[in-house]
């Protein structure tokens, strides 16, 4: 439990029905750890306090399970902010609106979305839309929802407005990366960058007659999931090594997708992202998650729900 010391015991690992064992790990005061063990390949994330353990977690410990299984969709009574991220998070591509010299110049653009929903871009300095922000960062961004309605004004999209600038960021391009991974052939040459959106508002369109318009500070997630992004990489590992089967379980069993080598991309507070020889799935939590433990809870919960 976060905040207690943790046992050393033999634990249980609820998605694959084993049983792991692992052993404590220190390290200096108030620095935080990623480990692995080596025995069973158990992931642990913890921090180390005055000579005590204050928290680990273990992404196959067992604990109480506290979250429950919800399909990815647009529900009318959500808040407009939730549906405009679920939608953000889902579509894997936008469309690009920058300024040249004055005319709009729209451009495909392939996205990620960061663990507070902010958009990634990962784009070539020789491109037109490149050198249109360097001459102004204003842009915006078309997330279209609407493939498989028979009318597409009915479907939901999402335009957002905001200011994109290069950062170095080697955990976003990692996310981003893991998210397109034939990206990875080119992300490390000299021309590329980088770019992460900055919010500033959102139109949403979830249906016929249903349009919200959304500050910035609404629309991102506000809650502080570091522990979380650090564990991502580790846990994605894991997830996709060990638990195979239960990646293809949530594909199947829980979105109806075909196919048996789902691989998970990503994991952020709001849910998880697989992916399928291109094809790709989006799976919400029900409530939000900002660590290890939580997170650990919601695919227990989602393998639980998948198997019946």
């Amino acid at each position: 439990m976060i905040g207690e010391p943790f046992s050393v015991s033999g634990k249980y690992d609820r998605i694959s029905q084993r049983q792991t064992h692992f052993p404590y790990f220190r390290q200096a005061a108030g620095a935080p750890s990623l480990r692995y063990s080596l025995v069973r390949g158990s992931f642990t994330y913890s921090s180390y306090h005055g000579g005590a353990f204050c928290s680990a977690v273990q992404l196959d410990a067992s604990a109480p399970v506290r979250l429950t299984y919800r399909m990815s969709g647009t529900e009318p009574d959500d808040h407009p902010a939730r549906i405009a991220r679920r939608l953000l998070r889902r579509e894997q591509r936008g469309t690009l609106a920058t300024n040249m010299c004055g005319a709009p110049y729209a451009s495909l653009v392939l996205v990620a979305a960061d663990l507070d929903a902010s958009p990634l871009l990962l784009l070539s300095d020789l491109a037109q839309h490149s050198r249109n922000i360097a001459f102004d960062p204003r842009v915006s961004l078309l997330f279209d929802g609407t493939a498989g309605y028979r009318d597409p004004l009915t479907g939901p999209r999402l335009t957002v407005i905001g200011q994109a600038r290069a950062v170095e960021d080697p955990r976003g391009l990692a996310r981003f990366t893991a998210h397109h991974p034939t990206s990875a052939v080119y992300s490390g040459f000299a021309d590329f960058r980088l770019y992460r959106v900055t919010v500033e508002r959102g139109h949403l369109v979830a249906g016929f007659g249903r349009i919200h318009r959304i500050d910035g500070r609404d629309m991102l997630f506000v809650g502080d999931a570091a522990a979380l992004a650090a564990a991502e990489p580790e846990m994605l590992r894991h997830m996709n090594e060990h638990h195979a089967d239960a990646v293809a379980d949530y594909a199947r069993g829980l979105l109806s997708r075909a196919g048996a080598d789902w691989r998970m991309t990503g994991i952020d507070p709001e849910g998880a992202d697989l992916q399928c020889d291109g094809e790709t799935a989006r799976l919400d939590f029900a409530s939000s998650v900002l660590t290890p433990a939580e997170a650990r809870d919601a695919l227990v919960e989602l393998a639980r729900k998948a198997r019946k």
